[in-house]
């Protein structure tokens, strides 16, 4: 029994280098991998596009804002003397919407 232990821890010593060293992969395909990894790191990363803010716009917008902003304390001042402004919803979803066009100009 001890020699047919001895015997198997032999050959799996002798074996076992030789099956770890072996690829199943056809050379074919390991050569067409290692091509295929080498051409991924020669791309250079995708260039960020430039992107423009139009200055402009952004200030005319920021002024709209500021304008229409300043007209809402009185407007609350006067909702509690119980009269409400009927353009005052209004004047608001244009804050939100300028609000909105300014933060996605600036986050672009």
């Amino acid at each position: 029994m001890r020699p047919l232990l001895l015997t198997l821890g032999l050959v799996l010593l002798v074996v076992s280098p030789v099956l770890a060293q072996t690829d199943p992969r056809s050379p074919g395909i390991r050569q067409a991998q290692q091509a295929d990894a080498q051409a991924q790191r020669d791309i250079p990363p995708p260039a960020k596009p430039v992107l423009r803010i139009d200055l402009d716009k952004l200030s005319k917008e920021a002024d709209e804002l500021a304008t229409i902003a300043k007209t809402i304390p009185s407007d609350v001042d006067n909702i509690q003397k119980g009269v409400i402004a009927s353009d005052m919803v209004e004047k608001l979803r244009r804050i939100e919407k300028l609000a909105k066009q300014l933060r996605n100009g600036v986050s672009r």
